[in-house]
This record gives structure tokens, C-alpha cells and sequence, in this order.
């Protein structure tokens, strides 16, 4: 099925670019590799706009499998005509698609049904005509058998009215648009849970434009419907609703069309509200979620994409009060070298008075580089510790975030990695290695447990584990991955690759060496032309015999840029080297059927910084000394923070005290701001200002206002 006209109206792409990304789509080429090496045949199209299109090709996919079975049921109904084949052909929307098909729709036994069975039905098409001025007379005819009465044969007549009126698909759409633009979300306490639903207080009473309602609170009020203690519910003023059906089916003042109008009536209090209530929670839920994973996403996406410190040797520390301080020593690669237990802060003074001398001994023995301290339990007062202590090197202290850090240390992942350490050293050795390079680490970690999103178990999952993937996958390969060095589970997030082929690549790597080419990824077992093809130029050998190895310079382009360096009487390596040489290069020169220019430039940019690794470098942060617990808050202060989670109300920030606050939107700067992302960055480093602290409740309210300028 070709969606490229849809597809293309419904996100603005042009239908040619929509066409040649879904063709390459459908040879198995993946977002990174259209948006990098295929800008010539999409016209540059970025990740987002790629990403969107194979999005909204899935969702269709969807549609068109649901078209397929109301076909098939239309078709054992013996109802399926060419005009209603053609009307569901044509129909993209589902909640469209389901209102042609409802009325064909196998039901439970209902009311109508009831009343078919007594054999009312004409009554009720005969009251429908509204041409009656003495109703009873008209029923009487039908008081027999089951109809005990006049009033029953109405009532059964009303019954089948108001189910017409229900799954009229006219009716349907005005009431639809109705919910859409005058529905109110509201929530009341349910009676009882006023003590186990205290987190929900705000929403006991809470009524506001579903329109307007944002995806925070959307997901807070589902929540609370969900555990008990809320009562939701959507609606839009009734007397519009019903005016607006009467208006539709009501012709005229007759006793018939009174009986007319009390089934209308009913069918939108029974049948219609309850129906458009249910799909306007099931829409803005998606909607929801839709904001709710997009905020997700763009969390996680600054957290993988955070400064790496780079190949340092690293002495990490677990901290921990009574346990003791959990300390492991990695070489710059990662490796675990030593690990051992200290007790800064037991209550034994020989303990304590050990800890120093242990770590200064680790510090001068593995060449200690820096230290990353996990930021969780005891954290501070660890980082106080390191920081008092007299060391013969130079050392860097950072401290690291903890989160997924205890879900990774009991995983198979951890397990395979270090199978002959408990949890504590894997989690110890986790929190080191996110210092030397996040990104390495944090993939071996399922997303929705690395701690920047909010509501994330209420949302969609397969939705949010598409876009948690598609993220993980677009910034391994901006970044690009060493292929000597990574882990198969790094590898398996390169374009192409997957979990099998990169088990494949580490195991042809522990059989036969280091690569010292791209090519040799033809020799890897199950890795064949189109593999090769989508992951060969997000991988990197340093040292490699082509210096084009350790660039993003796919494998395909390397003879253009052969010529160019032909063209200068010079070897590709001082082209790489020299910027004298590549200024004289003119880029439109090499334009052919398999290259255009924006390839080419993507080439010239590389040649200038091969194999540049887009991210910043670490930097150490220090909290404030004399903060270290909500008491030691006051509004007024104004104190150093690192921002840990942003949504769409504002960002939360670690001050020092074991609980984030909240810079509200509002607070972020003296300027309006629309989307909090725009101002702050994930483990970005502000001043704020304490607004107020609420210690009962554990919330800190904190401004940016005229702090950070």
C-alpha cells in the first residue's frame, strides 16, 4: 500500500521525498542511514522529519489492518457493497473508520435489540417520519404478545430510536467536534481515600477545558483514576449536545416527533455521551502520552548525548553509610582493576581513619586520572570526604547520576560482564564508567529506568520503547561507535546491526584481532551487503590503513574522495591534515549520478574534522558547602544547582539536600518561555533562587529568575 500522498498531506513533506524515504524504508534502511548518506534522494530531510515519516507509516500499517477486518466482517454479514468498500478504502482516521462501521458491528444484547425482538421496529420507523399527532392510537396496533402496554411499545420504539441516533455517523461527527471544543475534564475525591489520595489534594475538586488540559496533568489525573482515589470524568455542557442532536433528527412539535425528541435525549445521556466520553480520555490520553514520550525522549537524548569525560583511569565510589563506600579503579578504558570497601563514615574511628590512606594508596598505584561519585545515599558526605583528602596527584572529582545504576548491577548484562563481583562492585563500575563515556554505559540500561521521564509506566509502552530506541539509536550513531572497543550491546544500536550482528562483530574481534579496516566487516559471519552498507560509516577504527576508517565518510564515497586527492597531487591523509589543500578543492566539481552536493559538503566537513565526537567534555560541579538537608533551606538563598529532569512545567534541580525542587516554567527566566527545554539542558549548571520549601511534603520551589544572568 503506497501512503506517500497521505503521508505527505499530513506532514507537509513533499510527496516525493515521502516516496523515496519509504522506498528506502522498505529495502531495510534505517533513520540514521537515510537522514546521513541518502540526503540526495529524500532532499535532506533530517532525522525528526525521517523519523516522523516511517512513525506515521507504522500507524497506517495499523489502520489498514484494521480496515482489512471490518472488511472481512462486512463481508460475512453479506452487507459489504462497492459504496461502503470504497468509503472504508478511502478512510484514514479511525475514529471515522469505526463510526462507518458501527452500525454493522456484532452487539450484546441490547435495549433496541430487546425491543426488535417484540417486533417494534416499525413503530419506531413510523414514529421517526414525525407525521403522527396521536402516538397512543399508532402504538395500540403493536400491544400484543411481550407489549403489555402502550407505553411499552413506546419505550421499545424510543429504544431503537435512540440506538439509530447513536450510530449515526452525522450525529456522531457534530458531537465529536462538540467534545472537542467545550468538553471539561473534571476529578473528585472518591469518598474515603482522602488520606491514601493526599498526593492527588490539587485534583479533589478539579475541573478545567479538556482542550486545555496539559500532558502532566492529564497523566496525574489517570493515575489517580486509576489507584482509586479519583473520580473522572469529560463532558461538555449537555443541553448544547442535545440541542444539537434535536436540531439534527427533531423535524417538528407533533406527539411523534416529542417521542422523537425523549430518544434523542436519551440516546445522548445513554448511548452518546458515555461512547464520545470514553474515545475524547482514549484521544487525549494518546495525546498525552504523545507530549509525555516527546519530553521523555528529549531527556534522554541530552543524558546519552552528555559530556564524556573520555579515556581517563577512573577511581569510582559506591557511597554508603553503614555498608561502607563500595570504591572500584578502571583504566581509561573501562576495565576493572581493583575494587575494595572503606568506611568514611562508620562510627569506628579506626575505620574511618583508614579510608584516607586506602585511597590515597589506589589513587598513586592505578594513576588515578578522577573520581565519580555516585550522587545517591551518603553522596555529599562521601564527596566531602574525597575532597578534605591530601593527594599526591592531581585528581578531578565529579559526582555521577545513580540512577538504572542498581537495575543495571543485577542484570544479565552486569552478570556477563563481571560475573565474579557481586552487585555492589557492577554498580560501583557503572557509575565509573558514565563518567569515562555515558553514552557506552547507559545503553546497557532499559531507558525507562535511567529516571528523566515522568509518567513513564502510564504511557503508551510499545509507543514509548519505539521512541526510546529510535533516540538510542540516533545518537549512537551521530556520536559514532569505535569498533574496536565497544560492547556488543553499544554495537547493537549502530545502523544495521542489531543485537545478533554485533555478538557477531565482537566475536570475529576476539577470534582474529583488532580491525584495522571498514572492509573486514565483510568477512563477519551473517554481516552481508546491506548491513555493511547502513553500518559501515557510523563505525570507527583509529590507526586504521585508510585514515577515511575513523571518519563518517561512508565507504561508497571514498573513491570521490580518492580523486579530489589525486586532483591535488596529494595522498587522502594530508588532504585530512592540510587546510590549505582542502580550500582549493570545489566540492561542485564532483557532483555525478551517485553523488550530489549535499553529500559532498557533508564530505568537505568531515575531511576538515574527521570522526569529531559532538559532545562537550565534563566538567566537575560543586553544591553548595553549608547545604546538605531541607533545614538548611531558606528562601532568599541562592545556590548552585544541576538540573536532573525537565518536563513541560519546568525543570527539577539538585541543590545538594537528597530532593530535587522545581523551577516552574514560569521561573525559568525573566523572559516568557513556552517549552522549558529551550532554556535549560539535562545535568545543565544553574544558580537558582529559594522561593519556598514545604518540608511536610518534601517540595522545594525554586526560581532562575535574575540569577543566571
Amino acid at each position: 500500500m503506497d501512503f506517500s500522498t497521505y503521508i505527505s498531506q499530513a506532514l507537509g513533506i513533499a510527496p516525493g521525498r515521502v516516496s523515496a524515504t519509504l522506498r528506502l524504508m522498505g529495502e531495510g534502511a534505517t533513520i540514521p542511514f537515510i537522514s546521513r548518506y541518502r540526503k540526495e534522494a529524500t532532499g535532506s530531510l533530517d532525522e525528526v522529519q525521517v523519523a516522523a515519516i516511517f512513525n506515521e507509516a507504522a500507524r497506517l500499517q495499523e489502520v489498514e489492518k484494521r480496515k482489512e477486518a471490518i472488511l472481512k466482517s462486512l463481508e460475512a454479514q453479506g452487507a459489504l457493497t462497492e459504496e461502503l468498500r470504497a468509503r472504508v478504502a478511502a478512510c484514514y482516521a479511525l475514529a471515522t473508520l469505526e463510526d462507518i462501521y458501527l452500525p454493522y458491528r456484532p452487539k450484546r444484547r441490547t435495549r433496541a435489540a430487546v425491543a426488535r425482538e417484540k417486533g417494534l421496529e416499525p413503530l419506531s420507523k413510523e414514529l421517526a417520519r414525525q407525521t403522527f399527532a396521536e402516538v397512543a392510537k399508532l402504538a395500540q396496533k403493536y400491544v400484543a404478545g411481550s407489549v403489555a402496554s402502550v407505553g411499552e411499545a413506546l419505550e421499545g420504539a424510543r429504544d431503537i430510536i435512540a440506538e439509530w441516533v447513536s450510530e449515526h455517523e452525522t450525529a456522531r461527527g457534530r458531537v465529536r467536534s462538540l467534545f472537542e471544543r467545550e468538553a471539561v475534564i473534571s476529578s473528585a475525591l472518591v469518598k474515603g481515600k482522602e488520606e491514601a489520595g493526599a498526593k492527588y489534594r490539587d485534583y479533589f475538586g478539579f475541573g478545567e477545558p479538556l482542550r486545555r488540559c496539559p500532558s502532566h496533568r492529564m497523566l496525574a489525573l489517570r493515575r489517580g483514576e486509576a489507584e482509586g482515589v479519583l473520580r473522572v470524568s469529560i463532558a461538555p455542557p449537555q443541553a448544547k449536545a442535545v440541542a444539537l442532536l434535536e436540531k439534527l433528527f427533531v423535524k417538528n412539535d407533533s406527539e411523534s416527533a416529542m417521542q422523537v425528541k425523549a430518544a434523542v435525549a436519551d440516546s445522548y445521556r445513554r448511548l452518546l455521551a458515555p461512547s464520545m466520553a470514553t474515545e475524547a480520555a482514549a484521544q487525549s490520553k494518546a495525546k498525552a502520552d504523545e507530549e509525555a514520550i516527546r519530553v521523555f525522549a528529549a531527556n534522554l537524548r541530552q543524558l546519552l548525548l552528555a559530556p564524556p569525560l573520555g579515556q581517563k583511569n577512573v577511581l569510582a565510589i559506591d557511597p554508603g553509610f553503614r555498608t561502607g563506600c563500595k570504591v572500584v579503579c578502571l583504566d581509561a578504558r573501562g576495565n576493572l582493576r581493583h575494587n575494595d570497601t572503606i568506611y568514611p563514615h562508620a562510627a569506628s574511628q579506626g575505620e574511618r581513619a583508614a579510608a584516607p590512606k586506602k585511597v590515597a594508596t589506589m589513587v598513586e598505584a592505578y594513576r588515578i586520572d578522577a573520581i565519580a561519585i555516585g550522587n545517591g545515599t551518603a553522596g555529599r558526605e562521601t564527596e566531602a570526604f574525597v575532597k578534605s583528602l591530601q593527594l599526591d596527584r592531581k585528581v578531578q572529582v565529579f559526582v555521577v547520576s545513580e540512577d538504572g545504576a542498581s537495575i543495571y548491577s543485577a542484570s544479565p548484562v552486569a552478570r556477563e560482564e563481571l560475573p565474579e563481583y557481586d552487585v555492589t562492585v557492577r554498580g560501583a563500575v557503572s557509575i565509573g564508567r558514565r563518567l569515562i563515556d555515558p553514552l557506552a554505559e547507559l545503553v546497557k540500561i532499559d531507558p525507562k529506568s535511567i529516571g528523566v521521564g515522568q509518567y513513564q509506566h502510564d504511557v503508551n509502552q510499545l509507543l514509548l520503547k519505539r521512541s526510546l530506541d529510535q533516540t538510542v539509536e540516533s545518537c549512537v550513531n551521530m556520536v559514532g561507535v569505535n569498533l574496536n572497543t565497544a560492547s556488543k550491546h553499544l554495537l547493537a544500536y549502530v545502523s544495521g546491526l542489531g543485537p545478533q550482528l554485533a555478538q557477531n562483530v565482537v566475536a570475529w574481534r576476539k577470534e582474529n584481532g583488532a580491525f584495522t579496516s571498514r572492509s573486514q566487516l565483510r568477512d563477519v559471519p551473517r554481516l552481508g551487503a546491506k548491513a555493511f552498507e547502513q553500518c559501515a560509516g557510523f563505525l570507527r577504527i583509529s590507526n586504521a590503513q585508510n585514515p577515511l576508517d575513523n571518519s563518517a565518510v561512508h565507504p561508497e564515497n571514498y573513491p570521490v574522495v580518492e580523486q579530489m586527492a589525486t586532483d591535488l597531487c596529494c595522498s587522502v591523509d594530508d588532504l585530512l591534515r592540510r587546510e590549505d589543500l582542502r580550500r582549493q578543492l570545489a566540492p561542485q566539481r564532483y557532483v555525478s549520478e551517485k553523488v550530489g552536493l549535499p553529500t559532498l559538503l557533508d564530505i568537505m566537513k568531515e575531511l576538515a574534522k574527521p570522526g569529531l565526537d559532538p559532545r562537550k567534555h565534563a566538567k566537575p560541579f560543586e553544591f553548595a558547602q553549608h547545604v546538605h538537608g531541607l533545614d538548611d533551606l531558606q528562601p532568599g538563598m541562592v545556590l548552585p544547582g544541576i538540573v536532573t529532569n525537565i518536563t513541560n512545567f519546568g525543570a527539577f534541580v539538585d541543590v545538594g539536600v537528597k530532593q530535587d525542587g522545581l523551577v516552574h516554567v514560569s521561573q525559568l527566566a525573566d523572559d516568557f518561555v513556552r517549552n522549558p527545554g529551550d532554556v535549560v539542558k539535562l545535568h545543565q549548571h544553574v544558580q537558582v533562587r529559594v522561593l519556598e520549601v514545604d518540608a511536610a511534603r518534601k517540595r522545594i520551589q525554586l526560581s532562575m529568575k535574575m540569577v543566571n544572568g
